[in-house]
């Protein structure tokens, strides 16, 4: 999975599912990982069917938009929900051909937006999800508390002999996910002058792994993370100040992306439907046009999923049953069919 910023082809973070995160799928998608360029949803064509097809990204915060709206969308307004994993770029060429109804979590496409939602119009956008979110560079909070100097990228040099690891030769270690993600951080490192090597550590579980197994023994770690995230709750960070984020630096590393010399942006992030879907005046369109959640309830349903090993209908369940001032609204005034 990647995720780029909004308006910037700034980069995102990709993350691939590993065991833990594929058994979370299987609860949430009848067909697994598909290439919806090529394959339709198996409920696409049912005629006179009550079904919409939902794309899933594999991390767990966008799982658990899936799950709560799958959830809802089944037991509020008597649809079956049909959920694929895709990864972002072909779910937008998916959405675009119908194969997909919604996305609801994506963190800035500009040249598919421009594609699809301006010149084509086969994409509409459907407003925000109520998230916002941000990639940065994190450290535990205990290193920062005894070392308030490395929370900016300045000082970073003067401990790299402190994160160095087996993975990072005589460099100090930045922690990313997996090689497929799309990051700034190479770029970072070698346009700020850093003595780092960029250590992927294969997707977003292991990584989270990684970062609990350093937390447990007070180790320092310097790792790519993101908000909103459910880990914070557990091992508190604290971000490192990068150079400043502007829309200059955006356009430039637009034109050449290892020119990124400063911060990730913080990104609204966003729901798109396909065009026929959004104008099809169905309970399902309007009721996915209303969903808006926070980051407080985003997280709560993903430590539910990844850190308490509920299955994700169960934990949607949960969360709908102790919060139906959130969801409720996201119901008024949408009709039956």
């Amino acid at each position: 999975m990647s995720r780029t910023p909004t308006r910037t082809r700034m980069l995102t973070r990709a993350l691939a599912a590993t065991a833990a995160t594929g058994a979370l799928l299987v609860s949430l998608s009848a067909c697994g990982k598909a290439d919806m360029t090529k394959q339709a949803s198996p409920f696409a064509a049912a005629k006179g069917s009550k079904s919409v097809t939902l794309s899933v990204q594999t991390w767990v915060g966008a799982q658990a938009n899936v799950a709560v709206a799958k959830y809802l969308l089944e037991h509020e307004l008597g649809y079956h929900v049909d959920t694929v994993q895709v990864d972002e770029i072909p779910a937008w060429d998916a959405l675009s051909q119908g194969r997909v109804d919604a996305i609801l979590e994506d963190w800035g496409h500009p040249d598919q937006e421009k594609r699809y939602v301006q010149d084509k119009k086969t994409i509409t956008a459907g407003g925000g999800n109520g998230v916002t979110g941000h990639i940065g560079w994190w450290v535990p909070k205990y290193w920062a508390d005894a070392h308030p100097e490395v929370t900016n990228w300045k000082n970073l040099n003067k401990y790299a002999k402190q994160l160095r690891t087996s993975e990072s030769g005589d460099k100090g270690q930045l922690m990313d996910g997996s090689p497929s993600y799309v990051t700034n951080d190479k770029a970072l490192v070698k346009n700020l002058g850093l003595d780092y090597q960029v250590v992927f550590a294969g997707s977003e579980a292991a990584q989270i792994t990684q970062i609990q197994q350093f937390a447990k023994q007070k180790k320092p770690f310097l790792s790519y993370w993101y908000e909103p995230q459910w880990l914070f709750n557990q091992v508190p960070m604290v971000e490192v100040k990068l150079p400043p984020y502007s829309d200059a630096c955006a356009a430039k590393g637009a034109k050449d992306p290892q020119s990124i010399d400063c911060a990730y942006p913080t990104t609204p992030l966003q729901k798109y439907f396909n065009t026929d879907f959004a104008k099809s005046g169905s309970s399902a369109a309007q009721f996915l046009k209303k969903f808006h959640w926070d980051k407080k309830d985003q997280n709560e349903v993903s430590e539910m999923i990844a850190s308490n090993g509920l299955p994700a209908d169960e934990a949607a369940k949960k969360w709908v049953a102790e919060h139906p001032d959130v969801w409720k609204p996201w119901l008024t005034n949408t009709s039956k069919k």
